[in-house]
């Protein structure tokens, strides 16, 4: 007799944005180990390469998509076949002050961080690619409640993201689709390596837990959050975050 498994995402198929590093990259790789057939999206075909080469099982692909494009994302939706999930992970982090703000650098936050996940879900959807009952997991982060020096809009856009997943997981509901957002604090990726480790060690002791997370604790939230063990939650943010927001 096979093992009952809540966790287990054995035959599902499921769509991974920014898998080329970091928490994408883990996300992939994570699921693959819990059964999920993988497609990856990224735009660096190399990266994605190395993604796909740490993958388990079979079925998996990979595609380059530039999910600021329109023209990319209708591409890539033809291509596709029926979902059990999507993870929305691709992202971008740049630090800008009030008065610096200008319509370029909001610009590109916005359609990396927030209009690609929108735009895309929105033609996933109307494409009928969304099997009933399945799910869609946001990568936002605890930075949309959390205010820091030049980091305005960031957090406007992991906001967006949620104010977003809300409003789909109400809309998508009677259909049996969830929708749930994963806030991470600070993951250790490839991006921490260029800080100082003096900066470091004074950055980690504001979280209780006394250390950053890693790529992998998000990519187990967000298996989770596919998985039929969550199959009774929508519109809910789960915190990843070392207990960085009791404080």
């Amino acid at each position: 007799m096979k093992k009952f498994n809540p966790f287990s995402l054995e035959g599902k198929r499921i769509l991974v944005t920014g898998a080329s590093s970091g928490i994408g990259r883990s996300i992939a790789v994570e699921c693959s180990k819990m059964g999920a057939k993988l497609i990856l999206i990224g735009r660096d075909a190399d990266r994605l390469q190395e993604t796909f080469g740490q993958m388990e099982g079979s079925g998996n692909e990979f595609k380059c998509v530039d999910l600021t494009s329109s023209e990319d994302i209708d591409e890539l939706v033809k291509l596709l076949s029926p979902l059990d999930g999507i993870v929305h992970c691709a992202g971008i982090i740049k630090r800008v002050p009030l008065k610096l703000i200008s319509e370029n650098t909001y610009g590109q936050l916005l359609k990396v961080n927030l209009m690609a996940p929108v735009i895309l879900t929105r033609k996933i959807y109307k494409a009928r690619l969304l099997k009933p009952y399945s799910s869609i997991v946001l990568i936002s982060s605890v930075g949309a409640d959390s205010a820091s020096i030049g980091n305005i809009m960031y957090m406007t856009t992991k906001g967006g993201l949620n104010s977003f997943m809300k409003g789909s997981a109400l809309e998508l509901s009677s259909e049996g689709i969830r929708v749930n957002s994963v806030a991470p604090g600070m993951i250790k990726t490839n991006l921490t390596k260029s800080i100082p480790d003096e900066e470091l060690q004074k950055d980690m002791k504001r979280y209780p837990l006394g250390r950053y997370g890693t790529p992998e604790e998000v990519a187990y939230a967000a298996i989770y959050l596919l998985s039929d063990a969550s199959k009774w939650m929508t519109g809910s943010i789960l915190k990843i975050d070392g207990g960085l927001t009791l404080r």
